[in-house]
């Protein structure tokens, strides 16, 4: 007499012969994913300026109430560097501001004992960008396009100047 193997039986051998082409499956795949952790980034509304890997900018935008009304740069300059820069920061149609950086600093803008950092005006209307220019000390330059919010928003009602 001669036995036929079992439903149960077959099903078992083929699930143990799928996992590891399961397994294998997903580590190809995870293998060709980047690390996204590794990658630096600005967390809230504001946008990372690197002018070199020590030096650069920290989530920044511009809070303003209108289209060519004054304007607040929030955000953070950090430098950690072993000697002292200061940033200058040129929005596009006004007159820029200088940061100045010790080594190893982080200048947090326009926040209680942190730099005050005022624009005579803004010539974009919140929810648009604007093109911003920042310098080191150093000669390093890096434009790049940073939000102009309005204080429509709890936590940025403070900042309209």
């Amino acid at each position: 007499m001669t036995s036929t193997p079992s439903r149960l039986t077959t099903t078992r051998r083929s699930l143990v012969l799928a996992i590891p082409a399961i397994v294998a499956g997903v580590l190809a795949v995870s293998a060709c994913s980047p690390i996204t952790t590794d990658i630096a980034y600005s967390p809230s509304d504001g946008v990372r300026i690197n002018l070199t890997d020590e030096v650069r900018g920290l989530n920044l935008l511009i809070i303003s109430a209108a289209e060519g009304e004054p304007g607040t740069l929030l955000g953070g300059m950090a430098n950690d560097s072993d000697e002292p820069v200061e940033i200058t920061v040129a929005p596009e149609g006004t007159d820029p501001i200088d940061i100045p950086l010790e080594a190893g600093e982080t200048v947090y803008l326009s926040v209680d004992n942190g730099f005050e950092a005022q624009f005579g005006n803004i010539d974009v209307p919140p929810g648009g960008t604007i093109s911003v220019t920042l310098t080191s000390s150093t000669g390093e330059t890096q434009t790049a396009e940073v939000p102009v919010l309005n204080g429509l928003l709890p936590e940025y009602e403070d900042y309209l100047p």
